[in-house]
Formats: structure tokens, sequence, C-alpha cells
């Protein structure tokens, strides 16, 4: 794991990502990362680019949602003077700027169908124009796509060419939410405090550990970025070195409070079991009086002895 990026794999799931970065790291394949908003996806893409021999390369990001079409475009290919109005001078696009790079177009579902196919272009033929250009620029950077979207369901509803989700999903990698790389947690917690405490200025501090159960307790439906917010937000609340229970944001407590009492539940099973017990122990094992005393009959109640193993 690269020193200067640091990747929490305290769950098994984060431990496979890891693994298959480290495989996916050096080739030059272009990659599709899907997953739930917040969950890692960029985080990972970094990853990717820190484990390859891209590292020392430029690591360049494109929020293909905040941008629109048109100039979406030109910050791919980037265009030549006059191309379009406003056009003044020869602006380099991502593409000519990544070099040997790592190029990371985050939310690739929100392209243009025009867009789509100039990308197809770019993908199949590792070539590419600038706007209002006749040159031909050889892409040298590695492409990897960001989406929460079902790109899938996209294509099936044609908002989504089908050639480039193809094109694309040669690897195709998953990151699981939070909510499912569990032990991911409380470590990933303690890495936002630790980080955290230096933007504001604060001594190091940690969890108490009613703080660590509140949040391992805790679905994190915002994922790693709702997890850094309520990180944050205890550490505005807190005082000392300590982060508390009520330093959290109430939604946080509160599930921590359901989880306490869940535990505290017994199922019907386990309940059965001891009544059994404890019946048969007062009776001194006498099967036809437990029986009367439990209300069930003789069979049932030899039936469930030997289910819990009474013998």
């Amino acid at each position: 794991m690269p020193e200067r990026f640091p990747w929490i794999a305290a769950d098994p799931a984060s431990q496979r990502l890891l693994a298959l970065a480290e495989k996916v790291a050096p080739a030059p394949t272009t990659l599709l990362i899907t997953g739930e908003s917040g969950s890692g996806k960029d985080h990972f893409a970094r990853l990717v680019h820190e484990l390859s021999p891209r590292r020392d390369a430029p690591f360049l990001k494109i929020d293909c949602t905040s941008l629109p079409p048109h100039l979406i475009e030109s910050e791919l290919f980037g265009h030549e003077r006059g191309a379009f109005t406003g056009a003044v001078e020869r602006k380099l696009g991502r593409l000519e700027l990544g070099g040997k790079g790592t190029i990371v177009l985050d939310e690739i579902a929100a392209l243009s169908p025009e867009a789509q196919g100039k990308l197809l272009r770019v993908l199949q033929e590792r070539t590419f124009e600038r706007l209002g250009g006749t040159e031909l620029l050889r892409i040298e950077a590695r492409l990897i796509a960001l989406t929460n979207t079902d790109l899938l369901a996209a294509v099936n509803a044609g908002h989504f060419r089908e050639d480039l989700y193809f094109r694309l999903s040669v690897l195709p990698i998953v990151v699981p939410p939070l909510r499912e790389r569990r032990a991911d947690i409380v470590p990933a917690a303690e890495h936002f405090a630790a980080s955290l405490a230096s933007i504001h200025n604060r001594v190091p501090v940690h969890l108490t550990e009613a703080a660590r159960r509140a949040l391992a307790a805790y679905r994190w439906p915002g994922n790693l970025r709702e997890l850094r917010n309520a990180v944050e937000r205890a550490m505005v609340f807190s005082k000392g070195n300590e982060l508390q229970l009520e330093d959290l944001p109430d939604n946080i407590r509160a599930a921590a409070g359901g989880a306490a009492l869940l535990a505290g539940l017994r199922s019907l099973e386990d309940l059965e079991r001891e009544a059994i017990a404890q019946t048969l122990q007062a009776t001194r094992y006498h099967i036809t009086k437990s029986a009367e005393v439990l209300g069930i009959s003789r069979k049932t109640l030899l039936e469930k002895r030997k289910k819990y193993g009474m013998q």
C-alpha cells in the first residue's frame, strides 16, 4: 500500500479491493468503478493510480455532472483558437494534460450522447483531436470511469450507448457500501478524526468506547462521506481530546440505542429452550408432568427435547 495514500482495509471486502487494485494497477486497461454515492469510488481510483507505474504522473478528475455538454468535450479534448465563440486561444484538454498519468471521468452516465460517441472513439483508437483542430493526438493516460448509476439499466432505457458500456466494462469493479464493510467503520472514523484534528487546529482526539459502538451500529446510507461529516460535526461539539457519544448526530445516537435494545432481546427459540430446561429440572425430568406444565403433548416435548439436545 502506498505510504502517501492510505487505504482502510480492516474489512475482508476492503482487503479484497486492495488486492484487486494491486492486480489491475500495472495494466493500462480502462476501468469502470461503480458503487453508491460516497462509498469511495474516487478514493479507489486514486489508490489504483498510486499503486501503478503512473503514480508520479498527473491524476486528473472531471466531474461530468457539473459541466454542460459542450464544455465536457472542451475539457476532454481541448480546443483551438476560434473553435467556437469565446475560444480566444488554444486550450489543451485533460486527455492531453494527463500525459502518461490517470484521467478519471466521474459520473460518466451524465455524458451527452454526442460526448459518449466521441469518448468511444478515443477508447477504440486511443487518438483524438482538439475541437476545431485537425492534428491527430495520441492518448497515453489511463482512463477510469466512475458512476453510481446502473449503467446496464441506462443502456436498456436508451440513455447510455451499449457499445460504450461494453468498452468501459472490460474490468468492472464494484465498491461495496460501507454497511457491507462494517469492520472499516471505526478505523475509518479514527482516520478522519486524526486528519480533521489538524484542519481544526485540535490536539489529537480519540473516540470513546460508547462513540465507537454507536458508529459501528449505524447503517451509513451516505457511506464514507456521511461518516466523515459525522466525525467532523462531533469534533466541533467535543471538548478536550475525546469524541463522546453525545457529540454525535441525533440519528446515529438513536440507531445505537435501537441496536442496544435489540441486543438485549432474545429469540422465541431461546426462550422456549430455557422454559423447557427449567421445567424438566423442576419436575426432575418427569416427561408427562413437564408436558402438562408446559401445555404441550408428551410427544411434542420429546421432539423439542431432542431438538435442543436435552438428552
